[in-house]
């Protein structure tokens, strides 16, 4: 006891804070409920068809590197003990040779019950749609048994990539044609940018199963690939980086298109991009008009490449957190 006091006054001294410090996004209400039981698994959820236990989502990332099976391994087997859904990085080696399959196959580590998702950018897409390859990708499904697609939607990247493609359509006809043609789940992303209200109402309109945001703020691909150009192109062109959409305002975006039109097909969103803690989740999530989850990527990759150990660690404090921000936790601004 005599420590503990000791430790207490001493640790005052350096846990002052002052007004500035502040979370202004929430109230917080300590008394109108009890801890959470934090040994037990949340309250299950439906999600992009599936059960989930926990309102998170693994943002799709890397693959056919030398760490890529460590890592898919890794998210996979964390989101099947957690209760979680995966997006793969991009599987486009897959559609003509088996080489990289190992990196990719994980469904069993994730299990039946969670999402799985395999991804492919439009650009190889609208690329397949004009040599008759389309079936090529319900063949990925299968070999992945994966539930669905993500098709990420990445026109500034391609731009800057110095051996990037080069977009023939508007994203929003390639991906109708996509609708047409198959019956399977299908997640539309952005990869680094977010989108404008414009794009947002269209993607609603469409009978996906969710938008995901990866809106500006977190990994920014056009500005990766900027840094894989020559100084005079990189000096000229880094002006387009920085243009986008931050998670917060895409999610007040689908709020006031939700709210005004009825032509809404797309019933889910998965917020990503600039998600630094499970406090921003948290925040983004109820905010929500339409169910929603909160995606990570390079914060899973940080401890995904390492040791399981640090990986189960962190989305176990992830887990924690946002189960007694549900308990004590509630939003100033709810418009």
């Amino acid at each position: 006891m005599a420590d503990r006091k000791k430790d207490h006054i001493e640790l005052a001294f350096q846990s002052q804070t002052l007004p500035r410090d502040l979370d202004g996004r929430f109230n917080y209400e300590p008394l109108l409920n009890s801890h959470p039981d934090i040994d037990t698994g949340s309250e299950p959820f439906p999600f992009l068809g599936k059960t989930q236990r926990v309102p998170l989502w693994v943002s799709s990332m890397t693959g056919g590197t030398k760490l890529a099976k460590t890592i898919n391994t890794n998210l996979a087997r964390v989101c099947g003990e957690f209760g979680f859904g995966m997006g793969l990085g991009s599987c486009r080696p897959l559609l003509d040779d088996d080489a990289y399959i190992g990196d990719f196959d994980v469904r069993d580590l994730i299990g039946d019950d969670m999402p799985f998702y395999a991804n492919l950018g439009i650009a190889q897409i609208e690329k397949m749609i004009a040599s008759d390859e389309l079936d090529k990708i319900k063949a990925l499904l299968d070999k992945l048994r994966a539930d669905g697609l993500i098709i990420h939607v990445n026109p500034l990247q391609e731009w800057l990539q110095p051996e990037g493609d080069r977009l023939h359509y508007p994203p929003v006809e390639t991906l109708k044609k996509v609708l047409d043609h198959f019956s399977f789940p299908v997640v539309v992303k952005e990869v680094g940018q977010g989108m404008g209200p414009e794009s947002i109402r269209e993607l609603l309109k469409l009978p996906i199963q969710a938008v995901e945001f990866a809106a500006f703020g977190g990994t920014n691909f056009a500005k990766v690939e900027l840094g894989r150009n020559d100084e005079m192109k990189q000096q000229h062109l880094e002006s387009l980086a920085y243009v986008g959409h931050t998670a917060e305002e895409m999610t007040d975006m689908v709020n006031r298109i939700v709210k005004d039109e009825k032509s809404v097909a797309c019933k889910e969103i998965i917020i990503s991009g600039g998600i630094k803690s499970f406090l921003d989740g948290y925040y983004l999530i109820r905010k929500s008009r339409l169910p929603a989850i909160y995606g990570q990527a390079s914060s899973f990759l940080k401890f995904a490449r390492e040791s399981y150990e640090d990986l189960y660690s962190y989305v176990d404090y992830q887990v924690k957190g946002i189960k007694l921000a549900y308990q004590y936790l509630t939003l100033k601004d709810t418009e």
